[in-house]
């Protein structure tokens, strides 16, 4: 039969400044408090009880390396789409005095005008 003499558990002591370090390094490269925990040789609640002192005492981790960042919510301005024009379509315009005026539809307005006048007058 193999027997070990163990000493006397002793109450381990830590300062502020290690408890700080340990609850801080939660979250660095993804640790989480059970990997912290483990690495440290304590319990998960431990970690968080010494999370709510520190904050209590106003030494919060989350405080010390807690910056406000701008973030610019920009949506990218689309332009409207663009109508597709319509397919030109050919047009017959009766006139007086029996003529007839052919044109396609993407005529402008004026030239249009200006041509019917001519015609007219001619």
């Amino acid at each position: 039969m193999r027997c070990e003499v163990l000493g006397f558990e002793r109450r381990r002591r830590w300062s502020d400044d290690q408890k700080l370090s340990i609850v801080s390094s939660v979250g660095i490269d993804g640790a989480t408090v059970t990997q912290v925990a483990q690495r440290c040789d304590l319990s998960r609640q431990q970690v968080y009880r010494w999370r709510h002192e520190l904050q209590a005492k106003g030494l919060s981790p989350l405080d010390a390396g807690a910056a406000f960042l701008s973030v610019d919510f920009r949506v990218p301005e689309v332009a409207p789409p663009v109508p597709k024009p319509a397919p030109d379509v050919s047009l017959e315009l009766c006139l007086q005095g029996g003529r007839s005026l052919r044109f396609d539809s993407s005529i402008d307005g004026t030239a249009l005008t200006r041509l019917i006048r001519a015609i007219d007058a001619a």
